[in-house]
């Protein structure tokens, strides 16, 4: 998941909130994160390489439309990832609780 830019992050991440979204589905929610909308030349790629990654399998839901489900590789990535956020979460709130102890006024 290191390799991946932010914006596939969040497809990664729109992939595991859906039950086998559908390409236009995941547009539709990743244009409600961002506040913009994405073409299809930006989306279909970035899925691709998730799905070439390992991450993502890509299905047929009729013959016009694919979905897209997160595989366990990609499951066991978010949790990581997740692990890495919030140790890096804990760190900072550390950091600022060792700050706002030393200064207080005696």
């Amino acid at each position: 998941m290191n390799d991946l830019t932010g914006f596939q992050r969040d497809l990664l991440f729109v992939c595991a909130g859906q039950d086998h979204p559908s390409g236009q589905e995941i547009k539709v929610h990743i244009e409600e994160y961002l506040g913009g909308e994405v073409n299809n030349g930006r989306l279909y790629p970035n899925l691709d390489i998730l799905v070439d990654a390992g991450l993502v399998e890509k299905g047929t839901l009729d013959q016009r439309t694919n979905y897209y489900e997160l595989t366990e590789t990609g499951r066991r990535a978010i949790r990581q990832r997740w692990a890495w956020e919030r140790r890096q979460h804990n760190r900072a709130s550390d950091a600022s609780n060792d700050t706002t102890v030393g200064s207080s006024a005696d």
